[in-house]
């Protein structure tokens, strides 16, 4: 008896109605999640929605040399995404560009005017003693004299109290948890314990109000007076061309937002001592405040300075919070601080949560200074947008077309499965808006129009092994589960080389481009479950149609058309009748 010949392993044909019913009711799912998280339309990307760019050139810091590396740019671009993502913007985009520039875009729609505030802060931020606060107007005399005679030093000390009025100055006090509380409504002139335990220690501190740091010198007290903090351009060079370790001038708003000027010892503490804020509200008095952790060091610095300060009287008992030359809080101390600090004031929502982020992502290596800033309107972007959909409605148009003609019925199995490629992309696109923060822009519709060409081939692929397989004479069904393995393999490897080169794509560069090589990946891996959950399942129930399963000539399927070979069971091999006499 002969063995049955080998032949290709036929495909069995499954269930195709359970796949069918597991791609519906993940379209459902997707659909009301989309539905529920209240977003039906994926968020736009700034060349799409409108926004603003801001370009930033880093500057290096007097005394420093090389600076500028990409090892500095990229930490500053980490920071300043961070900050502005800290605001809610978490489609804002961010990406060196040269050597020295910082590009930041920041869509329509989000915490704009906020973002472009936080990202327009770009410098260091430093902790420095308070040595002397006068209002912001120019003075006719100095708010602090270098004289060493006492009588001068106690004008000096009046004139600061009388200008750094309990209104305008928080005070620091500390709480049950050993954490220090501001009160923008209360200031304590009152010396702190420790210096007035005894009365020899009294007479000690008496006669020498001033920090550690040296008196300013005649030439900082002259820009001190002539200083105008109401004059924006004035306010734009204090502190320039300044080192943390020299005595400095600065400008800030108080608790009822008027400008107060500030002389300021050296830096004792840096951003990088700040290990993270964060915006909260005080259950004792209802108010906004910000909370502030310290790093290891920085908290044994911190200890150290609000030590020294809390023997000071006022205003030298204050520590300013000084960030691109200006005082963003000014807190006095009357005891020694532990390694958490709590800021408080007139603040409201948004400027205790400006206040925490500038503290937890403020310690930039460089200085930076805004080049230039452009806005894209919407209306730009809008005819950028309606532009992408009308060329990717050409594309998918062209595409049905050749479909129509060139497969009839089996173009019917292909429009459905690009219908629902192309709900399954929108759907994840506008969920995946809030989730990681994707953005729609136009390169990203360009990768969802090439999809269009990639998907289609997949079809194609399909298509083309059942023809194959109807050209050999075999009816559909057979042909259908025969043609399947052949074609599964040529449309994964196709879409793991289409998937490879959009990750490379995506790791290797940065900004909008990544966009495209997102959505190509994206769209890559839903053309896989689409055709082994949808099209390859319908196509087998199709296949089960009298339509065409006969071979209508509309069904894409004749195999008259196709050039068909006889069946070949019906294929038989003949013998020749043997002669008697021969035998």
């Amino acid at each position: 008896m002969a063995a049955p010949k080998k032949g290709r392993r036929q495909s069995a044909p499954g269930k195709p109605g359970r796949s069918l019913v597991f791609i519906l009711i993940a379209l459902v799912a997707l659909t009301g999640g989309m539905f529920l998280s209240g977003n039906t339309t994926p968020r736009l990307g700034i060349d799409l929605a409108g926004g603003t760019s801001i370009t930033l050139q880093a500057k290096n810091e007097p005394g420093q040399k090389n600076a500028i590396n990409p090892t500095n740019m990229n930490t500053a671009v980490s920071i300043i995404n961070n900050r502005v993502n800290g605001l809610g913007v978490s489609e804002a985009e961010v990406q060196t560009q040269g050597a020295d520039n910082i590009i930041v875009n920041i869509p329509k729609g989000t915490n704009e005017k906020q973002a472009r505030e936080q990202v327009g802060t770009t410098a260091q931020l430093y902790f420095r003693p308070v040595l002397t606060v006068a209002p912001g107007e120019p003075t006719p005399e100095p708010s602090a004299s270098s004289s060493g005679k006492g009588t001068d030093k106690d004008k000096a000390t009046e004139k600061g109290e009388d200008k750094a009025t309990p209104s305008s100055t928080p005070t620091a006090t500390p709480t049950s948890q050993g954490r220090a509380v501001t009160d923008g409504l209360k200031a304590d002139a009152t010396p702190s314990p420790k210096s007035s335990d005894k009365g020899d220690d009294k007479d000690k501190a008496a006669p020498t109000p001033t920090p550690s740091a040296d008196p300013a010198t005649a030439a900082l007290q002259k820009k001190f007076t002539e200083l105008d903090c109401t004059d924006k351009a004035q306010r734009g060079k204090v502190g320039d061309g300044i080192k943390p370790s020299e005595q400095t001038i600065a400008c800030g708003k108080n608790n009822a937002g008027q400008w107060e000027k500030y002389v300021l010892g050296p830096a004792e503490l840096n951003g990088k001592d700040v290990d993270d804020a964060k915006a909260t509200i005080n259950q004792q008095s209802g108010a906004w405040v910000v909370n502030m952790d310290f790093t290891g060091g920085g908290s044994k610095k911190f200890s150290k300075t609000t030590s020294k300060l809390s023997q000071q009287q006022p205003p030298m008992n204050q520590f300013a919070i000084v960030l691109d030359g200006e005082v963003a809080s000014a807190p006095s101390v009357n005891t020694t601080l532990s390694a958490n600090a709590e800021i408080s004031g007139s603040f409201t929502q948004e400027s205790a949560q400006d206040l925490a982020n500038i503290l937890s992502y403020g310690a930039l290596p460089l200085t930076f200074h805004e080049q230039s800033v452009t806005t894209v309107s919407p209306a730009l972007g809008g005819e950028q947008l309606q532009a992408g959909l009308i060329a990717g409605a050409i594309g998918l148009a062209l595409v049905i077309i050749y479909l129509v003609v060139y497969y009839r019925g089996l173009s019917l199995i292909a429009i459905a499965s690009l219908l629902v490629s192309a709900a399954l992309t929108y759907t994840l696109m506008t969920l995946l808006g809030p989730a990681i923060s994707f953005t729609l822009n136009l390169p990203a519709v360009c990768g969802a129009i090439v999809a269009i060409g990639i998907t289609a081939d997949s079809f194609i692929v399909f298509f083309e092994r059942v023809r194959d397989e109807v050209r050999e004479g075999r009816t559909l069904r057979p042909a259908v589960e025969r043609a399947w393995p052949r074609a599964r393999r040529t449309i994964l490897v196709s879409d793991f080389v289409s998937f490879l080169a959009a990750a490379v794509l995506f790791v290797v560069t940065v900004g909008k481009v990544q966009g495209f090589a997102f959505t190509l990946g994206l769209t890559t891996l839903l053309d896989v479950v689409v055709v082994f959950f949808f099209t390859k399942p319908l196509m087998t129930l199709m296949a089960r149609k009298p339509f065409f399963a006969n071979g209508h000539k509309w069904s894409g399927l004749d195999p008259k058309r196709l050039g068909a070979k006889p069946p070949l069971r019906r294929t038989r091999r003949t013998t020749a009748p043997v002669d008697p006499k021969e035998a």
